[in-house]
């Protein structure tokens, strides 16, 4: 298995960032601090790749936009459209360009960007999603390239700029808003929970469950990744069961539609039988019928952010790794209603 910057920094006892500036003789690095440096990669055998380690300093003004692996999921959702428009919007006048990187699994998203960083077409790299023991991540890091997480960091959290909703806090606020509405057979509807996004707002959801002393039940609580939207067999059990919630949140507008097609099925009405709040307000919140409440996650700004934090590191490379957090808000349709408590 070959050396990597990661190798070399773990012997050194320095971050991987601090290689790739060695590598670039870059002036904030004490003498001493290279000499060690250097010392460990000859010990190791290590080969700097110089167009790599020269991405910082390569004038591109390129920033490659990563999305998450899918087969075509991805491309159906309008969140990361509204992502790549604040994107944009905040590149277009300081002349940097993106160039979008997809592919239907991790090998072919890494080769993409082995690809551009061999050939130096990207300054740095931005990521649209979060997720646990990230390849993608993992290499980046380890080869020292400079992204930016759009979401929590899971690995290398001090070391990464990420920019985020306060996904726990707006998990909480839905559920204490259902709970205000009179419901209190709550149920949550995420997707995998290995993204961090839907995993906060679970926990979120639970948080506030506990706080307004209403159990926590396990069947309450399903997890249907996007990919099996057409199997919705979890659900209608649910549904038709003897203590269907009257309520249910949902991690995302895309996952609420599903339901909202499941109920049609099963002869649900909403809001008369369910209640459904739903996250991102997308396009397909506003679709539907009825309209969804849903929690505005703001992303046309995360784009803009998350552009702003990579020109700013791109422009200042040693600049200190930031967290920013976006705001939510809920925008009240017409998916819940107010029920009587009993």
């Amino acid at each position: 298995m070959s050396v990597t910057i990661k190798d070399v920094a773990a012997l050194a006892g320095v971050s991987p960032s601090t290689v790739s500036r060695t590598c670039k003789d870059h002036p904030s690095i004490s003498r001493e601090t290279k000499e060690k440096v250097r010392h460990a990669m000859a010990q190791l055998g290590y080969e700097p790749n110089f167009q790599a380690s020269n991405l910082a300093c390569h004038n591109s003004r390129t920033i490659g936009i990563i999305l998450p692996p899918s087969k075509k999921e991805v491309y159906e959702n309008p969140f990361y459209l509204q992502v790549i428009r604040g994107i944009c919007q905040y590149c277009n006048p300081r002349q940097f360009s993106n160039a979008v990187i997809t592919g239907q699994d991790d090998e072919e998203i890494l080769q993409t960007i082995k690809t551009m960083t061999r050939s130096g077409q990207a300054d740095g790299f931005l990521l649209l999603y979060s997720r646990q023991d990230d390849p993608v991540v993992n290499y980046l890091y380890h080869e020292g390239l400079r992204y930016v997480l759009l979401g929590k960091a899971y690995q290398y959290t001090n070391q990464t700029v990420y920019i985020d909703n306060d996904n726990l806090l707006a998990g909480q606020e839905a559920t204490e808003y259902l709970y205000q509405l009179g419901h209190r057979k709550i149920a949550f509807l995420g997707t995998d929970s290995s993204l961090l996004f839907s995993a906060d707002r679970k926990s979120g959801y639970q948080l506030a469950l506990t706080r307004l002393g209403l159990p926590i039940l396990p069947e309450y609580c399903i997890e249907m990744p996007t990919a099996s939207l057409e199997d919705g067999s979890a659900l209608c059990r649910l549904l038709q069961s003897s203590s269907r919630p009257t309520a249910i949140l949902v991690s995302d507008d895309i996952l609420a539609v599903a339901l909202e097609r499941i109920c049609l099925e099963n002869g649900i009405s909403i809001p008369e039988d369910l209640s459904i709040l739903s996250f991102n307000n997308s396009l397909f919140a506003r679709m539907t019928s009825p309209q969804l409440t849903s929690i505005d996650v703001n992303a046309h700004q995360l784009g803009i952010e998350a552009a702003a934090q990579m020109i700013n590191h791109i422009e200042n490379p040693n600049l200190p790794a930031t967290k920013s957090i976006v705001p939510h808000f809920l925008l009240e349709r017409d998916s819940c209603r107010r029920i009587p408590v009993t």
